[in-house]
C-alpha cells in the first residue's frame, strides 16, 4: 500500500494521522511509501498515539498501518513460533490488552494477539522444529521418523492457507503436547509495536511496552475510564502535543449505529441523566437495537455479562443469577461463566503460570467452567476470545457474599488459578471487551450521577455510561429495574465453538 491509496479510503484527520505514523515509521527505517526497510538501528525510542472515541476510526487506522507494514516486508511477530533473527529482519506486532479485545480485532481482519502472549515464546520440541522452519522457509523438508510424507504435505498445504503453525503440525496428525515442550520469558526486545485499547494502559505496562518496542503507537479512547489509581490520566495523556494524533470526525456507520449516536450525546456538556435517559427510551421505540427494559435477562448473562458501576449490585445479581439456573451452593454447574481474578502459585511454580498466561488465562480473562478436570481442585475451562480456548487448570472459585468479609468457596486447589463469578461485572473491567448483547444496569448510573462524582473533570456517569455503552456491537438493553427475568431453560457448554483437539494442549499441572 502507498500513501496514496491509503488516502483514498481516509477522512482529512486520518488521512493526517497516517502522514504523521508514515513519518515516524520512515525514521525508524520503514518507508510505507517505496515499500522499503532498512535494517534497525539503535536510537532514541518512538512513542505515538491514536487518539478518538467509538466511530471515529482508529481500527481503520490500525488495520491499514497493519497492511502497509506488511506490503513493505515486515514480518509480522507470530505468537505461535519464531524462527531465526536476522540482523536486516524488521517485524510488528500488533497487540491487545486482553484476549476479548485482540478477539475483536482478529475478527475485523487484524491478526492481533494479547500482550501476555507475545511476552512468551513457546519451547519448540527441536525435531519438530525443523518442520516449521521448513514451513517457513528457512530449511529443508526434514525426515521426521514416525511422520509419513503424506503428513508433512498436509502440513505444507494446512500453512499455505493459514500461515499457522501449530495448525500446521496438528493438520499432520501431532498433539500440542508433541511439539510444545512449555514456554519462556521473551528476554530479547522487538521492533515495532501496534497496541489497540491504551486507555486499559497502566504506567507499569507502558513501560514494559517501551523497553520491548523501541517503535510503539498507541491507539486508545479518552473518553474512557483510566485504569484505577491514575487520577483518571491515561498513559497517552502525559505525551507530547506532538505524539498524540487526534480523530476528531466520527464516521457514521452504513446502519447509522443508534448506540454510537446515544455514545456520543454524551459529549453535550448541558446533557442530563434524565434527558439521556429519555434519549434512550426515544431511541427504543425507533429502533431494535436499543431496549428499553425493566428486568434482567437471565440468559444473556451467562456469556454476556451484566455491566455495573457498585460492587454491591454486582454481588446480588450473581446470587440472583445462581438462585435462577438452580446452581447447587457447593458447586458449579457447566456453562457458569467466570472471570480470572489472578494466578496464586509460589515462584517455584514459575513455569505452570507462564503455560497459563500463554494460553489466555490472564487477570480479567472471561472464562466458562466446562466441569471438574481429571484431577481433584482442576477445573476444565474455555477461555472466551482466546487463540487455543480449552484447558484444564487448578482453580480456586470465589463467589462474594454481601456483608461477609470472606467469600464462599465452593471447592478449591492448595493453589492455581482464582476466578471470580462473571454472571456481573464492574463497568471498569468491561473495558476492552466487546459483545453481541450488553446490558447495562441504569440504576447504578443513576446512582453514580447522584453522586456528583466527577473524574478528570467529567461526570462520572457520563464516563461509565459511554464505556458500557460502546460494550455492544448489536445491541443495548438498558435494564431500568432490579428484577431478574426467568431463564428459558438450563445452563449449557452447547454454544462454544469446539477448537481442533489437535491443537488443543491442555494443561493437566
Amino acid at each position: 500500500m502507498t500513501q496514496t491509496s491509503a488516502a483514498l479510503t481516509l477522512s482529512p484527520d486520518q488521512a493526517t494521522a497516517w502522514d504523521r505514523l508514515a513519518e515516524t515509521f520512515e525514521a525508524a527505517g520503514i518507508d510505507l511509501t517505496a515499500e522499503e526497510v532498512a535494517p534497525a538501528t539503535e536510537g532514541k525510542g518512538r512513542v505515538m498515539a491514536v487518539i478518538g472515541k467509538a466511530g471515529s476510526g482508529k481500527t481503520l487506522i490500525l488495520s491499514q498501518i497493519t497492511k502497509a507494514l506488511l506490503s513493505a516486508g515486515v514480518d509480522l511477530i507470530s505468537p505461535d513460533w519464531e524462527g531465526r533473527r536476522r540482523k536486516d529482519r524488521r517485524s510488528v506486532a500488533i497487540l491487545a490488552p486482553t484476549n476479548k479485545a485482540a478477539f475483536v480485532l482478529r475478527m475485523r481482519g487484524v491478526p492481533a494477539t494479547t500482550i501476555h502472549r507475545i511476552l512468551y515464546t513457546p519451547v519448540y520440541d527441536p525435531e519438530y522444529e525443523k518442520i516449521a522452519e521448513w514451513l517457513t522457509g528457512q530449511g529443508d523438508r526434514p525426515n521426521i521418523e514416525g511422520l509419513e510424507d503424506v503428513a508433512l504435505d498436509r502440513a505444507l498445504a494446512f500453512y499455505q492457507q493459514h500461515a499457522s503453525i501449530p495448525g500446521a503440525l496438528a493438520a499432520a496428525g501431532l498433539r500440542g503436547s508433541d511439539f510444545i515442550r512449555g514456554w519462556s520469558r521473551r528476554e530479547e526486545g522487538l521492533d515495532v509495536g501496534l497496541i489497540d485499547e491504551a486507555s486499559m494502559l497502566d504506567e507499569k505496562q507502558f513501560d514494559d511496552l517501551r523497553e520491548i518496542f523501541p517503535t510503539l503507537v498507541l491507539f486508545g479512547d479518552p473518553a474512557q475510564l483510566a485504569p484505577v489509581g491514575q487520577s483518571g490520566e491515561m498513559v497517552f495523556d502525559r505525551l507530547a502535543p506532538q505524539q498524540r494524533l487526534y480523530l476528531d470526525r466520527i464516521h457514521r456507520q452504513s446502519d447509522d449505529s443508534p448506540i454510537l449516536d446515544l455514545a456520543h450525546a454524551l459529549a453535550d456538556d448541558s446533557l442530563t441523566f434524565d434527558a439521556f435517559e429519555r434519549m434512550i427510551r426515544d431511541a427504543a421505540r425507533r429502533d431494535d437495537r436499543v431496549v428499553w427494559s425493566e428486568r434482567v435477562e437471565s440468559d444473556l448473562m451467562s456469556r454476556s455479562p451484566v455491566l455495573v458501576w457498585r460492587n454491591a449490585t454486582r454481588i446480588r445479581l450473581i446470587h440472583a443469577f445462581r438462585t435462577a439456573f438452580g446452581a447447587p451452593g457447593d458447586a458449579l454447574l457447566p456453562g457458569e461463566p467466570l472471570v480470572c481474578d489472578g494466578i496464586e502459585l509460589p515462584l517455584k511454580h514459575r513455569k505452570k503460570r507462564i503455560d497459563l498466561e500463554a494460553r489466555g488465562l490472564i487477570k480479567g480473562a472471561q472464562v466458562v467452567y466446562m466441569g471438574p478436570g481429571r484431577k481433584p481442585g482442576f477445573s476444565r475451562l474455555h477461555v472466551i476470545g482466546a487463540e487455543d480456548p480449552r484447558l484444564s487448570a487448578a482453580s480456586i472459585v470465589k463467589i462474594e457474599l454481601l456483608d461477609e468479609e470472606e467469600p464462599f468457596i465452593p471447592f478449591a486447589a492448595r493453589m492455581g488459578a482464582t476466578f471470580l463469578h462473571g454472571a456481573a461485572i464492574t463497568i471498569h473491567k468491561s473495558q476492552g471487551s466487546q459483545w453481541r448483547d450488553v446490558q447495562v444496569f441504569a440504576p447504578d448510573i443513576s446512582a453514580a450521577a447522584w453522586s456528583n462524582r466527577t473524574e478528570a473533570g467529567i461526570p462520572l456517569w457520563k464516563r461509565l455510561a459511554y464505556v458500557a455503552i460502546t460494550r455492544a456491537q448489536e445491541r443495548l438493553i438498558w435494564v431500568t429495574k432490579p428484577r431478574l427475568a426467568r431463564p428459558s431453560g438450563p445452563l449449557t457448554t452447547e454454544d462454544l465453538p469446539v477448537p481442533n483437539t489437535a491443537l488443543s494442549l491442555e494443561q493437566q499441572g
